[in-house]
């Protein structure tokens, strides 16, 4: 007698998207700047659309010089892809595992992975942020939004779910992170390896995130300290960050201000690492590979080299899969630290798992803490 095929595992791998195509550029700067998660404006039901419509034209030129959209679409479609072939090896008791994307602000949304699950037969389910360092402004925010849009589709019950709420310091992805670094240095003459400024550049945050508690700067910190120790700590380095939009205070130091001042200083040779970022987009290829580098030949550096992003890296496909397989053996619904609210959060929904796979402590609003 054959047996039915088990339901499969769906992996949701979660991010804010990017506009694939420019006529994309305009709707995505609309609903960015419309998400009181990221940024946070008087009058913002007036004023984001506002901002977005002016942004619109210098943006969709930025774009059109890399191609004409974001390629972060394909490289997280390849990721997923690899991520489960592996998974079904290392976890073959939860196998079949199937991948789906879920974008904040560009397709496929939350509602189309979560249609296609249900169709598909999944039960059981892991919502896989792609930011290793956790956020409210972004793994909050897109958790936020998948379980808002569960209950909108009344698949609020349809399946059981954990969470990885944050990998910032999983020993393979810290391997595979160094092995990229590695591979920037590579690109240096090896007289210069050791007068080599190891740069490593963050998405920044609203400075109120941060204030408010937030864990994400610790979270960055954490990935670059043992990102170093891996690395041998042989090189000097600097945390700072980039893509500070809109007419609000950012956590800094600013990476272009860091390039310039490293050139004032006389340091010629900068490779600069996109530390929390998964695939190539926008922060890398535009900002870093033709701002960044302008900025650095015109303060006098004389090599500026970025470290490859991970893309479909077998080693990083091989530490995602890990992740997920830690995730899964654990039995648990998520990371040790998640049920932890920001001191000045005032969300009471906050680290919410819509029914969570296993026990999860979720407390109700008034509960003491």
């Amino acid at each position: 007698m054959e047996h039915e095929n088990p339901s499969p595992t769906g992996v949701v791998l979660m991010n804010l998207g990017g506009p694939r195509t420019l006529p994309e550029v305009g709707p995505f700067l609309r609903a960015l700047f419309n998400d009181r998660e990221i940024i946070q404006l008087p009058a913002q039901s007036a004023l984001g659309p506002l901002i977005a419509r002016l942004r619109t034209p210098r943006l969709q030129k930025t774009y059109a010089a890399i191609g004409g959209g974001s390629p972060l679409y394909d490289w997280t479609v390849r990721q997923g892809e690899g991520l489960v072939k592996r998974l079904d090896v290392l976890s073959p008791e939860t196998a079949p595992h199937r991948p789906y994307l879920a974008f904040r602000y560009t397709e496929p949304s939350s509602g189309q992975a979560l249609r296609q699950m249900a169709a598909d037969g999944v039960r059981r389910a892991v919502a896989f942020p792609q930011y290793p360092q956790y956020s409210c402004s972004t793994t909050g925010s897109s958790l936020h939004d998948l379980w808002a849009t569960a209950r909108r589709l009344r698949l609020d019950g349809a399946f059981r779910w954990s969470v990885v709420d944050r990998w910032s310091t999983h020993p393979a992805y810290v391997q595979a992170m160094a092995a990229k670094v590695r591979e920037g240095l590579a690109d240096f003459p090896e007289s210069e390896r050791d007068n080599v400024v190891v740069l490593f550049s963050a998405h920044s945050l609203p400075q109120r995130v941060i204030n408010k508690g937030d864990p994400y700067l610790q979270e960055v910190a954490g990935t670059v300290r043992d990102v170093m120790r891996e690395l041998g700590d042989n090189h000097e380095y600097a945390l700072c960050f980039q893509a500070d939009v809109g007419p609000v205070a950012w956590q800094g130091p600013n990476t272009e201000s860091v390039i310039r001042a490293l050139g004032k200083q006389g340091r010629r040779n900068i490779l600069i690492v996109g530390i929390i970022f998964t695939t190539d987009h926008l922060d890398t290829l535009s900002e870093i590979d033709i701002e960044f580098a302008e900025a650095a030949e015109e303060a006098g550096v004389t090599t500026f080299r970025r470290a490859p992003a991970p893309n479909d890296d077998p080693l990083f496909l091989d530490a995602m899969a890990q992740v997920v397989a830690d995730h899964l053996s654990a039995g648990t619904a998520c990371g040790p630290h998640f049920a932890l609210r920001c001191a000045g959060c005032v969300d009471p929904a906050c680290r919410e798992i819509l029914n969570p796979a296993h026990a999860y402590p979720q407390r109700p609003p008034d509960a003491p803490r």
